[in-house]
């Protein structure tokens, strides 16, 4: 799943307001597809921005690097 930076929230209350005055616009004129085409992208926009909050409030964990062994190692322990 592809996150969103979290620099740019700010961009997605701009697209959000932007689809807002389409889907009003197309309400108006009466386009039943687009408004509910308008409608999908507002709940996917809505739910990605969500998310992106609620990662910057949980801090990230640190699994750490995990140790290589050689291959002979390996060998030597199953004999």
């Amino acid at each position: 799943m592809l996150h969103v930076n979290p620099k740019m929230l700010a961009r997605l209350d701009e697209l959000e307001a932007d689809l807002l005055d389409r889907r009003a616009r197309a309400q108006t004129e009466g386009w039943v597809g687009e408004t509910e085409g308008i409608d999908m992208i507002l709940t996917f926009l809505r739910a990605k921005r969500d998310d992106t909050q609620r990662r910057l409030r949980r801090p990230a964990v640190n699994l750490g690097i995990p140790a290589l062994t050689r291959a002979t190692d390996q060998q030597e322990k199953s004999k």
